[in-house]
């Protein structure tokens, strides 16, 4: 037998610091893989081979590229106001004293999610909490569709621009000029 939630019940919305309670009470571990999304805290999918392979590679690619001025977060929060605390699996972001505070959106030059099942999460949920919060540039890698979603010019709850790229091609950030790398490179 279900069970029928009344109208009156309301979900209870969890803010960044009742999150980070929850983790110093053992509530949540560090194993556990969740992020904080909206007031809901979320578990997130595990982490497989190729996901894993093609964000060191993003990892390596950027590390090289990117002036002193920036850094590479890898699977570090990100946060965006006291609901929600994503952890992209890499953040491009100003090198800024990131030892005092995790950088919000005005920080985030450019997000990339990995995505081989998580498809329909990033581009569904997350994209659009980006776009709301005006990170300037996402990339959603489709290891299944071998193409790298290019989202920028934030506007209310989306991007004004979406661009595919496939093999053959480079990407080249908006939010990071000089910046190429090939979308081959990136998918592997």
């Amino acid at each position: 037998m279900a069970t029928q939630v009344r109208p009156e019940c309301v979900p209870r919305r969890f803010d960044v610091d009742d999150y980070y309670r929850m983790a110093e009470a053992g509530i949540l571990g560090e194993h556990d893989r969740v992020e904080l999304i909206e007031g809901q805290v979320v578990e997130i999918e595990p982490i497989g081979a190729s996901h894993a392979g093609t964000v060191n590679e993003l990892n390596w690619l950027l590390g090289r590229a990117l002036p002193d001025a920036l850094r590479v977060g890898v699977q570090n929060p990100v946060r965006l106001d006291r609901w929600s605390e994503p952890q992209p699996d890499l953040a491009v972001v100003r090198a800024e004293d990131l030892r005092r505070s995790h950088p919000g959106p005005e920080q985030s030059l450019l997000v990339i999610e990995v995505a081989v099942t998580s498809l329909r999460y990033d581009r569904n949920v997350k994209l659009p909490l980006y776009a709301r919060h005006g990170v300037p540039e996402v990339w959603i890698v489709d290891l299944r569709g071998e193409v790298v979603e290019r989202y920028d010019t934030p506007a209310g709850g989306g991007y004004g621009r979406a661009r595919p790229a496939r093999r053959g091609e480079t990407v080249e950030p908006v939010a990071v000029p000089g910046l190429s790398l090939s979308v081959d490179d990136i998918l592997g």
